[in-house]
């Protein structure tokens, strides 16, 4: 799943939701990697190429949605803002903001 983000230029994120993934290929290799808060359940992973290329891999304990957002300031006004998730059905949505 690739978005591109008009307010940052040239560059291309993808978001692999592992979840979504089942019985497909692994992704590749991401060298880099944290936790994002101190219970240790939303977990992310990123790399960039030559390309400037960057793919993220978010690992959450949800409840069936989560939210990712990009943001030159860290602050939400202004931010963009992915979200994915999976209907009750199973069905899968996906959402740039």
């Amino acid at each position: 799943m690739a978005v591109l983000f008009s307010r940052i230029k040239s560059m291309l994120f993808l978001l692999f939701l592992p979840c979504f993934c089942s019985g497909q290929t692994a992704p590749p290799l991401l060298r880099h990697s944290i936790f994002l808060d101190p219970s240790n359940m939303v977990y992310l992973r990123w790399d960039h190429d030559e390309q400037e290329l960057i793919m993220f891999e978010l690992q959450v304990h949800t409840a069936g949605w989560v939210a990712f957002g990009f943001s030159p300031y860290g602050e939400l006004p202004g931010s963009d803002i992915v979200i994915g998730g999976v209907f009750p059905n199973g069905s899968i949505y996906f959402s740039v903001s």
